[in-house]
């Protein structure tokens, strides 16, 4: 028998880029699932919270950064094995401030290309297949 799935996770994602277009990720903290791994900035929606509410409230939190203009990208189930999240990812198109780790975590600003070098959260794999797709266009 696997192992029972908890819940269905709702989190949201953010494709932050600087002038170059250079994309923003952040490195999970010892102690969370995947510690050490790379993921794009963001964090789960809570009950009742609407999405854009959300991704507003935890790149404030995150990286003291105020969104001023966004949009959704895309939107992808992926399963863990110990649960399944449903990734809302929005690309945010102007924000105010400069983004820091406010909450100790690494931050670095990469390539689209050079995501690929980086070891990211399974679930943030399709993110860089969509950025490389906008960008041949």
């Amino acid at each position: 028998m696997g192992v029972a799935i908890e819940s269905v996770v709702r989190v949201v994602a953010a494709v932050l880029r600087d002038a170059a277009g250079k994309v923003l990720i952040s490195q999970r903290l010892e102690g969370k699932h995947y510690a050490g791994l790379w993921e794009f900035p963001g964090g789960k929606i809570e009950s009742g919270e609407a999405v854009e509410a959300a991704l507003r409230r935890e790149l404030r939190e995150e990286l003291g950064i105020e969104v001023t203009r966004c949009q959704p990208l895309l939107s992808l189930w992926h399963d863990y094995p110990e649960r399944q999240v449903e990734l809302c990812v929005w690309t945010v198109e102007h924000y105010a401030g400069v983004a820091q780790g406010l909450e100790g975590q690494a931050l670095r600003w990469l390539t689209v290309p050079e995501l690929r070098d980086v070891e990211l959260l399974p679930a943030d794999l399709p993110i860089i297949e969509q950025l490389e797709s906008i960008l041949k266009d």
